[in-house]
Formats: C-alpha cells, structure tokens, sequence
C-alpha cells in the first residue's frame, strides 16, 4: 500500500483510531474531513441541523486534530462539498490505493457510504469504532438485537469482552501535491458566534486534547468517579456527572479508553457500584446504535419502533414557548434557556423537557428530537432520536411514561437554586414558591419582586389536567 485516504467522520482523534493507525501504514496519506454543506441545512421542521454550539465544537475538534496530525508529520485536508464526490476525485488524482472509513448505521450516512462504494469499490476499507462493544462481538445478529435494554446487557456483559485500544500512530507523511485547506468559520458554515455563558456547567472545548484532560481531571485529579452514580443527576457544577458526551459524540474520545480508564482506576483507586454505573451508561449508548443497525428508519418515524397510532399535534406556537423557555413552569424553563445558551442539559433535564412537549403538551415528539439536534453539542442520531423515542411511549419502553414535573423539580432541585440561576426573573422567591411562582398573590409577587403573566409568565397549561388527560389516553 503506497497512498491510503483516511476519511475522518465522527471519529475526530488519533488514539484508538483503527481507521488512521490502518491509514497510516502506507508511505503516504490522507487525513481528510469533508465539511458537507448538507449537514449544516434545516431539519424537516425548519431547525439548523447542525447549530452554533456545535458548529463551534466541531471547527475547535477539527483545529485540534489538525494539530495532533502536524505533530506526526501530516496535516488535516479540509474540503468542503460531498463526500462522495470529494473522495473518488482525491482518490483518482493522487492514485489512493486503499480508503479507510468508519462505519455509521443510520440513514443519511449509510446512502453516502454506498454511493462512494460505487464509486471507488474495493478500495473502500471499513472500520467499527463508534462503540464500546465491537459489532463483531457482541452476541447478536442485526435482527436478534433484544428490544429490552437489560437482556441485551446482561448477555453482552456475560459474552463479549472489551477489545484493547489501537495503537496512536507516531510517524506519518501527508500525500504529496495535497493542499491541507482552510478550516472555515462559524460564518463560511452559515451559523452565528455565541458569547461564552458564565452560568454554564462546563467549559466545552472541541477536540481530543480537551476530552483527555476532561478524562483526567474528573476521574484521577478530582476522583469523581467513584460518587458518579450518585450524583449524575445533578443540576449545576461541572462534576455531578461526567460529561464527556459532546467528544463521544464526534469521536474525540473514544468509549474504549473510558472503559480501560476506569478499570484502571478500579485497579488503583476503588471499585464500587459507581465504577459500574459508568460503563453501564456507555452500554446504554451501545444499545441505541444497535438498536438502529436493527429498526432503520423506523427511529425517525412519528409511530416509533412500537408503530404508534397515537396522534400528535405540530401546535408552532405551543411549541416555541417550550423551545425558547417561556412555558411559565420553571422547571422546564430553566433547562431550556441552559440548553439554548450552552449546547447542554443534563440528562434529568432531558427527560423532563421531553416528557412535558410529548406527554403534557401532546406535541410531536419528532419536532423536540430535531431541535435537540439542532441545539446538543453532543448530538447523535441513535442516542438522540432513542432517548427521545423511549421518554414518549414510541421506542423501547412501550408504557405510558411521563414525569411529575413539580415533584421532579422539587426532588432534584429543592431550594430552587437551579431555577434561579437560569430563570433571574425568580432569583427573589423563596423555596416556597420557586417551582410554582403562580401560587403566589399579588401581594407576595410585589413583595418578591415578579408580576407572574409581565415579566414570567402564567403557566401555559394546568399540569395536573393534563396529567389526567395522559391517564386517559393510555386507557384509549
């Protein structure tokens, strides 16, 4: 193998990279990402597909690995157009022995895959490195995959070991003749620079480097991982849970490494039900991509993989109200607004907002997915579209779900203080009154400085009728 192409998808680093360490065994290579305008148009309901928080995520990923892959003596190709265009042109020009991919399992990826098949045949070499349990390993075929989360852990965690890590490539030479490119700005890719928010639980930095040290500083330096279990519903701070999703998601971080990690620290450290709670979450993560391998598209359908009958409303107004944080119920603004000005929200949260649009507001479920999508840093289609599926009674859990958001509220952020730092509105209402300010008359508003329905508004339903209508439908 003279020349190979390593085309970088959501895999953006160079540790536990089966497709760059394969790559970078030719004499020559190609490190290429292609910035695919397509990836940066509306969703089906009108939301940037890949919004600002992300965008910025992505360039500050891409800048890294450029750096990481100069530091061994090649560089990051940028190019911006279709991949499957892109691709066969390099491959024909520079004469490309061999083109190094991972394999994605949904939809729009998967077209993009088997038309640069055709193009370039047998020159496209696949790689699986997107979980922690290789697809070759895990004891299930595409249509056994079990529609339970627990059976398929359990079998998995008594069959199938954890594959070591790939070797980091030390020494590579870029293609010859090859100009490296230009990352673009967030303005080429059509999205808007948002100023950093103080309040924000983390400070998010794209790239392998970050993920590391983000790795290092919450299991050995700060040693959070052996509370993990009981603290990863927390609401404010950066280390009530991990947060490595947004590098999981691009792939600056690969699962293995987590996983080796934490038995390292099992080793040194401590071993208890917290060390397990972490890979059982990335087992979690697993699930859900097998569990597109085996449903395709059904993931994106309004009906779900339970082929719901259940009819939603596309209500625009309702629905703006609860995306930009103005729903009148604090709780589900406070994590909205969090999401809207950081590109996160914690899991708690998720479900909550979820369970509200889907349950209480009855508004389809497929309208939240995309705007999470649009929003997350750590957007993923299986893990998205699964968590979104399984909190609205359409994905793997077919019972009428739905969360008390008062005694949510009241659970995981008792004194209000979550509320208070993103809803400033409320910062003078005491604990009483903070997740239902509604409650309160005029004269404890004036004394509280708020008028509910001027400056926070009135609750936009009566949640404990619509928990009663939820009742009633489930009985339908």
């Amino acid at each position: 193998m003279k020349k190979s192409l390593v085309w970088f998808r959501n895999d953006l680093r160079i540790h536990d990279n089966e497709a760059l360490i394969k790559g970078c065994q030719a004499a020559e290579v190609i490190p290429l990402y292609c910035i695919d305008p397509r990836q940066f148009e509306n969703t089906s309901f009108g939301f940037p597909k890949t919004g600002s928080h992300r965008a910025r995520f992505l360039l500050e990923s891409l800048q890294d690995l450029r750096e990481s892959l100069q530091n061994i003596g090649a560089d990051l190709v940028i190019r911006t157009g279709k991949p499957e265009e892109i691709i066969p042109d390099l491959a024909q020009k520079h004469d490309i022995d061999l083109v190094f991919i991972s394999k994605e399992i949904t939809r729009q990826e998967v077209d993009i895959e088997d038309r640069l098949k055709e193009r370039i045949g047998d020159k496209l070499s696949f790689t699986w490195q997107s979980t922690l349990h290789h697809i070759n390993d895990i004891p299930f075929n595409q249509n056994e995959i079990p529609n339970v989360f627990t059976q398929y852990r359990k079998k998995t965690e008594d069959d199938t070991k954890i594959r070591k890590e790939y070797e980091q490539p030390i020494r590579a030479k870029l293609s010859e003749g090859v100009e490296p490119g230009t990352i673009p700005t967030l303005q080429d890719l059509g999205a808007t620079e948002i100023n950093a928010d103080e309040r924000a639980v983390l400070s998010f930095t794209g790239g392998e480097k970050a993920a590391l040290k983000r790795l290092q500083e919450y299991f050995w330096d700060g040693d959070h991982l052996k509370d993990y279990k009981f603290t990863r519903n927390g609401l404010l701070g950066a280390d009530f849970s991990s947060k490595f999703s947004p590098w999981l998601a691009n792939g600056a971080l690969s699962a293995r490494r987590i996983y080796w990690e934490v038995r390292k620290y099992e080793e040194q450290r401590k071993k208890n039900v917290s060390t397990y709670w972490m890979l059982f979450e990335l087992m979690w993560r697993d699930y859900f991509r097998y569990s597109a391998w085996k449903h395709g598209d059904m993931i994106f359908w309004a009906s779900g993989i339970q082929k719901s009958k259940r009819e939603w409303r596309q209500d625009k107004t309702d629905f703006q109200k609860w995306a930009e944080g103005i729903t009148g119920i604090p709780f589900i603004d406070a994590n909205m607004r969090e999401l809207n000005a950081t590109g996160y929200m914690s899991n708690r949260g998720r479900q909550n907002v979820a369970s509200f649009l889907a349950q209480n507001l009855n508004i389809d479920w497929r309208m939240g997915a995309e705007y999470f999508e649009s929003q997350l840093l750590d957007y993923d289609p299986c893990s998205n579209y699964g968590n979104w599926a399984y909190n609205t009674t359409v994905g793997h859990d077919p019972r009428n779900r739905y969360f008390n958001i008062i005694g949510q509220a009241q659970k995981y952020d008792a004194n209000g203080d979550y509320v208070r730092t993103w809803i400033p509105e409320l910062k003078h209402v005491p604990d009483e009154f903070i997740h239902e300010p509604h409650k309160m008359n005029p004269e404890q508003q004036t004394l509280f400085d708020v008028e509910i329905g001027v400056n926070y508004p009135k609750p936009m339903i009566n949640l404990d009728e619509s928990y009663e209508e939820i009742k009633k439908r489930d009985q339908k």
